[in-house]
């Protein structure tokens, strides 16, 4: 008990540490899981513990932080820790993120180079033995395009607020050059830039893997205020934005335990019935995709809502059935 509660206050040490602006009582007792009076005395045993922590007014509150970090000998990681982030790279570059696999392979040499030579021969076996005995199953689909120079140039325009221009072999008018204001990149089976067109236009999805000649312009192309790339990624079922659906589906009983535990989409609410199945309701865009999905559950779903899904479903089975002859 006495280790775990040192645990907890180092935890806290560390959120105080790599917050820049500081964390109010409520921020951490939000994080901690715990009541604010309890975050109050671990604030106190931490602020003992590390005098350097300050107060920084901010009404009608107050945020606290460590302002020169931890030392090293705090934040030595441990070999599950290190063991999660070559298991991270692994999958990256097994599904063809090579420039992401990248980064985190030179984040782990980074941290090993960083550690006391007696605590990088303590933790390395205990992290190759870790390593050895987690793998990552490969699922079927495409392999992302992963180009570093087209990343780095994106990455680049979205931190210094340009604006983009490249050539675009896909759309309605292949080849033609086009000029964005960079929003964002949705990573999935394949890889897309967010980006806006023009004035008054809504943000659009560009596949990476078709755009060339790409440079950063001198040009001031700061995203909107309110524009958020996750809540246009929710809006959707993947990757394809077309009109939001109110969508519902009924799982038979025989797959209920896997819908509890299934993800459809980040808005959806699960609810069991009384006959043993589970309703699935959750708003978004995107049917043909949803479609797809909603093979991999065969005659355990329901289509309840949109008709577009259900019209769409029938389709898809319809196709599915003249290309094996089955009519």
């Amino acid at each position: 008990m006495r280790h775990e509660k040192a645990t907890r206050l180092l935890d806290l040490a560390r959120m105080l540490a790599g917050s820049a602006e500081g964390l109010t009582l409520d921020e951490m007792a939000s994080a901690l899981g715990v009541g604010r009076r309890t975050a109050e005395r671990m604030r106190d045993a931490v602020w003992a513990a590390f005098p350097q922590m300050e107060a920084v007014d901010d009404p009608p509150t107050k945020r606290f932080r460590i302002p020169s970090g931890l030392d090293g000998v705090f934040q030595t990681p441990t070999a599950e820790e290190l063991a999660a982030l070559r298991v991270a790279a692994d999958s990256l570059r097994a599904s063809g993120a090579d420039a992401r696999a990248a980064s985190l392979y030179a984040l782990e040499a980074k941290l090993l180079s960083a550690l006391r030579g007696s605590a990088r021969r303590r933790v390395a076996p205990d992290v190759e033995a870790l390593v050895q005995a987690e793998t990552i199953a490969v699922h079927a689909g495409p392999r992302p395009f992963e180009d570093q120079a087209l990343l780095t140039a994106i990455r680049t325009a979205i931190k210094g607020l340009q604006a983009l221009s490249f050539r675009y072999e896909g759309g309605s008018t292949p080849g033609r050059t086009r000029e964005v204001t960079p929003l964002g990149v949705l990573f999935g089976r394949s890889n897309y830039l967010v980006a806006l067109e023009g004035k008054g236009g809504k943000p659009r999805s560009w596949r990476l893997d078709r755009m060339s000649n790409l440079t950063v312009l001198d040009k001031p192309a700061p995203p909107p205020e309110d524009f958020s790339l996750q809540a246009f990624a929710d809006e959707s079922f993947g990757i394809y934005h077309d009109e939001i659906q109110d969508v519902v589906l009924r799982i038979h009983k025989s797959r209920a335990e896997d819908a509890l535990r299934w993800r459809f989409h980040a808005t959806q609410q699960v609810t069991p019935e009384a006959d043993g199945s589970v309703l699935v309701t959750f708003r978004a865009g995107g049917m043909r995709e949803l479609s797809w999905h909603l093979f991999t559950w065969g005659d355990a779903v329901e289509i309840i809502a949109p008709q577009v899904l259900k019209d769409m479903m029938v389709q898809e089975l319809r196709e599915a059935g003249r290309a094996h002859g089955a009519w």
